[in-house]
């Protein structure tokens, strides 16, 4: 179909897409990746939704205009096309427009046009021509922080294809935790919050804070995102989670949950459950920067003896690895007869600062809870000498009622 029959089928079977409304798709087309025929259900609200269903909900909630399942579904093959003749324009040598054709015809037009959009909107570069033999890295892009250690290679895909999307469930004791089908959950309620007891005989985190502050301020405002402090506490031992509950939220190899648990030790991996305060005011900024505001993780740690503490973290989406970032803590000092290491201010990569303003733009809590669900990091903390594994812990989301505040609930991993 020609660029005429386009624009007809564009206008007869949608109606006309305004500019506001374009926006409110390109936005979902983001949050919600293509599914198949699985549906979503919404942890707030207990519904199961289809993909186009949500994004046609998504368009009302922020425009207040009515497009249909349909009407949704007819755009996204439109955009599919047209972004095929676009690949195929770009493609200059005849075996790399095959492959491209080979990868592009086993992925649906949900997939194709979200493989792109959400690179756009995000920030990101384009993606690269030709693509690689694989269909899973035909989409990548460039991520990090200018301060990042250079050692750390910072490309990885973002989406991978064909996609697959567990069901956002929750289980009554925790909202928002995702349980497989046949397993039951034993987490407790919500309403108990621990302090920190993630540590073995070797290593303890005493404090962790993800955070923004705002710069070239004499007093500079700081907003904690999530926060474990280091006040001592009595409470009873931690519940387990089988560690097999959550598997599926990180990658299967090279590095991922099972493995690690499978080398061991499994005293050492715990899971954090956050429920992360994004009530604060957006920076005022240009499109594209950080209006001025500093985005950082601090960490600390104490153990028995002194050693040089490594600490990768996994920022995973829909249990693929998109950022990873090696770092090392600063020398230990001798504290009140332990050794205390410290990883202070280590700056959030863009992909994470775009997804926290992205997320913070959302109309409702149910929509970024939703968003979390698929959205998990995984943090290795090793000697860097022997590369003995010393603590592993896992950490997935939820927003905090703007009232609560950031709050916490800590797990050991195991297996029953």
């Amino acid at each position: 179909m020609g660029d005429a029959g386009e624009k007809a089928l564009d206008n007869d079977a949608e109606g006309v897409w305004s500019p506001d409304i374009e926006q409110s798709f390109q936005e979902a087309l983001a949050i919600y990746p293509p599914c198949g025929r699985r549906k979503i259900i919404l942890s707030d609200e207990g519904k199961m939704y289809g993909r186009n269903e949500l994004i046609a909900r998504y368009i009302k909630l922020r425009t207040g205009k009515t497009r249909t399942r349909k009407q949704v579904s007819s755009h996204i093959q439109v955009l599919a096309r047209r972004k095929t003749r676009e690949i195929q324009a770009k493609l200059k040598d005849q075996v790399a427009k095959d492959k491209a054709l080979q990868t592009m015809a086993a992925m649906s037009s949900a997939q194709l046009v979200s493989a792109t959009v959400l690179q756009e909107k995000l920030g990101l570069s384009e993606p690269r021509y030709p693509p690689t033999t694989t269909s899973t890295e035909f989409f990548q892009f460039w991520t990090g922080d200018a301060n990042q250690s250079r050692t750390t290679p910072d490309v990885k895909p973002i989406l991978q294809a064909p996609y697959t999307i567990p069901p956002i469930t929750a289980p009554p004791a925790a909202p928002g935790y995702h349980t497989p089908t046949g397993r039951l959950s034993r987490l407790p309620s919500t309403s108990s919050w621990q302090g920190s007891h993630i540590g073995t005989e070797t290593l303890r985190l005493v404090e962790f804070t993800a955070f923004v502050e705002r710069q070239g301020e004499q007093d500079p405002q700081q907003h904690r995102f999530v926060h474990i402090d280091p006040a001592p506490t009595t409470d009873p031992p931690l519940e387990m989670v089988d560690v097999r509950q959550i598997y599926d939220k990180f990658p299967e190899r090279g590095g991922g949950l099972r493995d690690l648990y499978d080398q061991g030790p499994p005293h050492a991996f715990f899971l954090v459950k956050f429920w992360a305060d994004l009530s604060f005011p957006l920076p005022e900024e240009e499109p594209g920067g950080t209006g001025g505001a500093f985005y950082g993780v601090s960490s600390r740690y104490e153990g028995p003896r002194a050693l040089t503490l490594s600490c990768t973290s996994k920022v995973c989406s829909f249990g693929k690895q998109v950022v990873e970032k090696l770092e090392t803590a600063e020398p230990p000092h001798w504290e009140d007869g332990r050794f205390v290491f410290s990883l202070p201010r280590s700056p959030l990569c863009e992909y994470l600062i775009n997804f926290i303003r992205k997320l913070r733009t959302l109309p409702e809590k149910p929509m970024m809870d939703s968003v979390l669900e698929n959205f998990t990091i995984l943090q290795v903390l090793r000697d860097q000498e022997t590369q003995e594994l010393l603590l592993c812990v896992a950490f997935v989301f939820e927003v905090s009622a703007s009232e609560r505040g950031a709050q916490h609930h800590i797990y050991r991993l195991g297996r029953d």
